[in-house]
């Protein structure tokens, strides 16, 4: 590896266009720290829905429309599920099943998460690596009106339409960074906090025992944390964050978020549409970036790396 790791906290696909960005000027030397509180076993195979959606995104052939999955992947596996009585609301294209049969059968043989994942990202050419926060399993629970939800139940089957009204983070208590994550931390230069939910991506990393601490000790040796807000002028631009934020005792703004994240960043990046609430996040004791933080090409995501990188000062491209 070719310099010092910068270490990115990442879920969906917030988190995963920045770390498309970050690639782009780091190569070898970002390693991405993904949630796994959303993985599920679905008709056999393990999905890891966040790990999934970064792999796609860095190896460039994700649904650019959805921003997860495979570009023009088929269904015709699903639509044989659903011919079988099987339950198709979770839908997996054709050419997306390949990962999940492949990891699996290593799962089985014995092999840990992360050494499944770090060989398919080897298969698919990756340049960054993306390391599951932990090898042990963590499931998001989604409290509601109708009691318990499984995550995936939440957000994929109801669409997030129920209101939450608490999360758990089940196996959370027997969880610990994986050997990859604990010396990505050790190795930092930098370390970020990618704009994805803030409850239930990052939440679920940084509830991890052990990573807090990890970061922890990252700042006392003098690495910088950033943290990129995805609330822009009170609302996400992707999934539910924005009405967990409000539902959950949160202000759904760019300043409710840096509040979760003033104990463990140095700066917090906002879009400039509120610029406002810059005073407000400096006053918590954090440095604020206003900038165009929208990420709508290839380009204006590696803008956005490039000025954050800049801020941390770590230069140079892979």
């Amino acid at each position: 590896m070719a310099g010092p790791t910068v270490v990115a906290l990442a879920g969906g696909v917030g988190g995963a266009r920045l770390a498309e960005g970050l690639q782009a000027h780091l190569g070898s030397r970002l390693a991405v720290v993904v949630n796994t509180a959303d993985d599920c076993d679905r008709h056999g195979l393990r999905v890891m829905p966040d790990h999934d959606t970064v792999l796609y995104t860095l190896a460039g052939v994700e649904q650019a429309a959805l921003g997860w999955g495979i570009e023009g992947d088929t269904h015709a596996v699903m639509d044989q599920l659903g011919a079988y009585g099987e339950p198709t609301w979770f839908s997996l294209g054709d050419r997306d099943l390949a990962l999940h049969i492949v990891r699996t059968a290593a799962l089985r043989k014995g092999a840990r998460p992360t050494e499944a994942c770090l060989a398919a990202q080897r298969s698919l050419g990756l340049a960054a690596r993306i390391l599951p926060m932990t090898d042990e399993p963590v499931a998001t629970a989604v409290a509601t009106d109708d009691g318990w939800l499984e995550f995936q139940e939440y957000f994929v089957h109801r669409r997030q339409a129920p209101e939450v009204r608490a999360l758990r983070f089940d196996g959370i208590e027997a969880a610990r960074p994986t050997p990859e994550v604990a010396a990505a931390l050790d190795e930092a230069a930098a370390i970020i906090v990618g704009p994805s939910n803030p409850l239930v991506s990052i939440g679920p990393i940084l509830a991890v025992p052990g990573m807090r601490e990890g970061i922890a000790a990252a700042r006392a040796r003098g690495v910088p944390v950033a943290a990129v807000s995805p609330i822009i002028g009170g609302r996400a631009l992707k999934g539910p964050a924005d009405r967990m934020l409000a539902s959950l005792g949160h202000e759904s703004s760019a300043l409710g978020v840096a509040r979760l994240y003033a104990d463990i960043v140095d700066v917090f990046v906002l879009d400039a549409a509120d610029a406002a609430l810059a005073p407000e996040i400096e006053a918590l004791g954090v440095r604020a970036l206003v900038i165009d933080t929208v990420m709508g090409d290839d380009a204006s995501r590696a803008l956005l790396a490039d000025e954050v990188l800049r801020l941390l000062n770590v230069v140079g491209a892979a």
